[in-house]
């Protein structure tokens, strides 16, 4: 070990390398060799700016040619402008910025960029050839051309995201990065960054200058490296390329100064901007002389567009409840054979403008016996863990197993949405008991009933289902009541789609 307390290990060595003060616990740390290192590079170094592009080149060009009908039939005249869609795929992929490096980044997200640019491209060879070169395009071929590319693309560009989010998840890559503020905010954004290796960034230390903020903030894992003007020392002791800016007590004349010096060293600077609670995908940005300017914008969910929502629930519902009747009758019929009892299950809970409305599920546990109920009764939840799953004695039945593992047992709140008590999609309804408790507790928790409930949400397709953390889910279901959209609303659905797949309580 050396002076400043690290640890050191060869070159040739396939392991990472932890970097740290000897004195504090060590997080798991970048600077990678060998196998592991030449992963780091693809996926998050130089080589993952020049895979994107690559691969989709080559799998465009693939599916031109076969769509064409291979080499051969490229000289043929009407086949030849096929050829430029490849490189105007990718032409038109780097002017929308779309292999821009992103913090974390959904296979669903590069879907609307995909079809844009393949579209274009598709038509662009196709008024480009009549135009231009004064020969049509086959037909045939060309719809082969555009239908394939899309699928290749689109493939290749799915798996490229999935194999970085598999590294990621088990921490063979990621980019170190400090953190400017040690206290709640930047805490908070360590521990996130930490649970979720998914996001690529692994916090290494803190910068901050008052010990109030660091003692308010509790324990931590992550060592405080310095102040403001240890950076360079903080940095080549790290290897860090990248900075996050979070709350502190430094004056924004210095944190000006610390982005420029960040900037000269090669640093990539992100903030947590102030009032980031009241912040969504609608920032616009303007100027007022050389004074920046956000403006901030909200839906309002009593107007047009959540009423098209709610429009588009109704008719998905009972679409759904069409298309599912035999299903949902076999369900019934099994839980009214199973065991003894009704067939759905009935609860309290509190939605939109905390009105109360009764909850419809499959029945999934058997009848409490009386000793049960004041096991029911005593059970006490964690502080800060929100309820849900099994509380007290298992009661399940064994088909009450199968509908909570599938979550086919929350199919009835179909008739929820078409009473007009929930929405599709919306933050998960709670027990009236637990609502006054979660108001008094958490912050901005009674946000939520600004809106409908859902029958599933963003917190929970992110896995905060159960018992999970309470402040987690809010974070989460306030998050998407400010970013609300149409299409978040579709994402959430396909998510929940890939949701049904693993098991839950």
């Amino acid at each position: 070990m050396s002076r400043d307390g690290f640890v050191a290990q060869s070159a040739n060595t396939d392991t990472l390398k932890t970097v740290g003060i000897s004195h504090a616990p060590q997080p798991p740390i970048v600077v990678l060799h060998g196998s592991r290192g030449m992963l780091q590079w693809t996926f998050e170094g130089p080589g993952w700016k020049m895979l994107r592009p690559t691969v989709d080149f080559v799998l465009a060009l693939a599916a031109v040619l076969v769509a064409i009908g291979g080499i051969s039939a490229a000289g043929q005249p009407q086949m030849t402008p096929l050829l430029l869609m490849p490189p105007l795929i990718v032409l038109l992929s780097l002017v929308r910025d779309v292999y821009r490096t992103r913090i974390r980044a959904l296979v669903l997200d590069a879907v609307a960029p995909i079809v844009s640019a393949v579209s274009v491209a598709a038509m662009a060879v196709w008024v480009g050839g009549r135009v231009i070169a004064g020969v049509d395009p086959s037909e045939p071929a060309w719809i082969r051309a555009w239908a394939f590319s899309l699928i290749a693309v689109g493939v290749g560009r799915g798996t490229l995201y999935t194999l970085q989010r598999w590294a990621r998840s088990r921490r063979m890559v990621g980019k170190p990065v400090l953190i400017l503020g040690a206290g709640v905010v930047g805490t908070q954004l360590a521990r996130r960054l930490q649970s979720s290796p998914e996001y690529g960034l692994v916090p290494v230390g803190f910068l901050d200058e008052s010990p109030r903020s660091v003692e308010e903030a509790g324990r931590r894992d992550i060592p405080v490296l310095g102040t403001v003007d240890d950076l360079d020392r903080a940095v080549e002791r790290t290897s860090v390329k990248n900075l996050i800016v979070a709350f502190s007590s430094v004056a924004d004349v210095r944190v000006s100064r610390l982005v420029q010096r960040c900037q000269e060293l090669g640093l990539k600077v992100s903030v947590v901007p102030r009032m980031f609670e009241t912040i969504n995908d609608r920032v616009a940005y303007d100027t007022v002389g050389g004074i920046p300017l956000l403006s901030f914008s909200s839906v309002d969910p009593r107007g047009w567009q959540f009423a098209v929502k709610h429009a588009l629930d109704f008719a998905l519902a009972a679409l759904a409840l069409i298309v599912l009747s035999p299903l949902l009758l076999a369900i019934a019929l099994l839980v009214r054979l199973t065991s003894p009892g009704p067939v759905l299950f009935r609860q309290a809970r509190v939605g939109r403008d905390g009105r109360r409305f009764d909850l419809y599920k499959f029945r999934s546990m058997r009848e409490p016996a009386p000793h049960e109920d004041a096991i029911a009764e005593a059970f006490e939840l964690d502080s800060g863990t929100a309820p849900g799953g099994v509380e007290g004695e298992d009661r399940r039945t064994p088909i009450g197993r199968l509908l909570r593992s599938s979550s086919l047992d929350e199919l009835p709140q179909l008739l929820n949405v078409l009473r007009g008590d929930m929405s599709l999609v919306g933050p998960r309804p709670e027990r009236p008991e637990f609502v006054e408790q979660f108001r008094q507790d958490i912050d901005r928790y009674a946000d939520r009933h600004r809106v409908k409930s859902g029958i599933t949400g963003w917190a929970q397709v992110h896995g905060l289902r159960g018992q999970s953390s309470l402040t987690d889910r809010v974070e989460w279901d306030n998050y998407y009541i400010a970013h609300w959209s149409l299409a978040l609303d579709l994402k959430i659905l396909l998510l929940t789609a890939k949701a049904l797949f693993h098991d839950a309580e």
